[in-house]
């Protein structure tokens, strides 16, 4: 393919069309009259060899390919529009932009909170936009962070992209108050006999898997897509969790649990910030990642 010989105009025309599905709202959403948004649509069907959108009954559905691009050119937008908003200088205390980074509820309250405080005193003009991870982040990281600004991951998941440290972590657990089932301290028969509260699916925390080469094998009987709830859902039960140090000490109160260290020597959290190559010269994200780093460093340690 020659991108030479393409309009990237038609990337813009393409999003309007598979989002609205209806050539007159596409064309008003993007300032091109009706016949004007035709034509565009007339061109794309050339280039892809397909309808793109089909009418059924009173409305036009996407095809199958269509449906396939519907996210292709999100993301391709999102990418364009980044590289066209590139500078060569960026000056905190008067730009105006908006950064969306990809985050845990857990990096969002230790780290990211602490970052909204900093830009908000030192770049007023600066946004931050928080989104949730993709549910699969190793298999999908590459694709989304060609859309976002960054993502805040800690080591063991994430690989073959830039990053910069930012602070460590260790890993506690979580006990309800009146769980008399366990002593002073946490054994490895605790962790292997009682039920487990985990974040998303088990085995995405090296620390999980480090059990599993020791022998013990998590019996999950909640899994939850928010560690800020875990608390919430090991009081009162026989259940335990595993969660960040940080994050416990921000929660306590919350619910009535015991922080518990673990019964192995439990391999630290290293928090870093991700993101995709394209960004790496890009003076608004080179601050971005200096502000960041910054902050981690100055977090008290645990």
């Amino acid at each position: 393919m020659n991108l030479a010989r393409l309009d990237l105009n038609l990337v813009v025309a393409l999003r309007a069309l598979l989002e609205e599905r209806n050539v007159t709202r596409a064309g008003r959403r993007v300032g091109l009259s009706q016949p004007a948004m035709s034509a565009a649509l007339a061109r794309l069907r050339r280039h892809f060899g397909d309808d793109l959108l089909t009418r059924t009954g009173g409305q036009y559905e996407l095809t199958a390919l269509g449906q396939v691009l519907l996210d292709r050119t999100g993301t391709a937008y999102d990418l364009l529009e980044r590289l066209f908003s590139t500078q060569a200088t960026f000056e905190p205390a008067t730009e105006s932009r908006e950064f969306t980074l990809m985050a845990s509820d857990y990096a969002v309250a230790v780290l990211g909170a602490e970052l909204a405080r900093v830009i908000h005193r030192e770049a007023p003009g600066v946004r931050l936009r928080f989104t949730r991870m993709p549910a699969a982040p190793v298999e999908e990281t590459g694709t989304a962070l060609s859309a976002h600004d960054g993502l805040f991951m800690p080591h063991g998941i994430v690989s073959d992209l830039p990053y910069a440290d930012l602070y460590e972590d260790r890993w506690v657990f979580l006990v309800a108050d009146d769980n008399d089932e366990v002593a002073a301290e946490l054994t490895r028969d605790d962790l292997a006999r009682l039920p487990w509260v985990t974040y998303q699916r088990a085995y995405d925390t090296p620390a999980v898997r480090q059990l599993g080469m020791l022998g013990v094998e998590p019996r999950v009987e909640v899994s939850v897509d928010s560690f800020q709830v875990l608390p919430l859902m090991v009081a009162g039960t026989r259940r335990i969790a595993l969660v960040q140090e940080r994050l416990a000490r921000l929660l306590a109160g919350v619910a009535p649990v015991r922080v518990m260290r673990p019964p192995y020597d439990a391999v630290p959290v290293q928090e870093a910030l991700w993101w995709h190559p394209v960004h790496t010269h890009d003076a608004a994200h080179r601050w971005l990642r200096a502000t960041a780093v910054r902050v981690g460093r100055g977090l008290h340690h645990v």
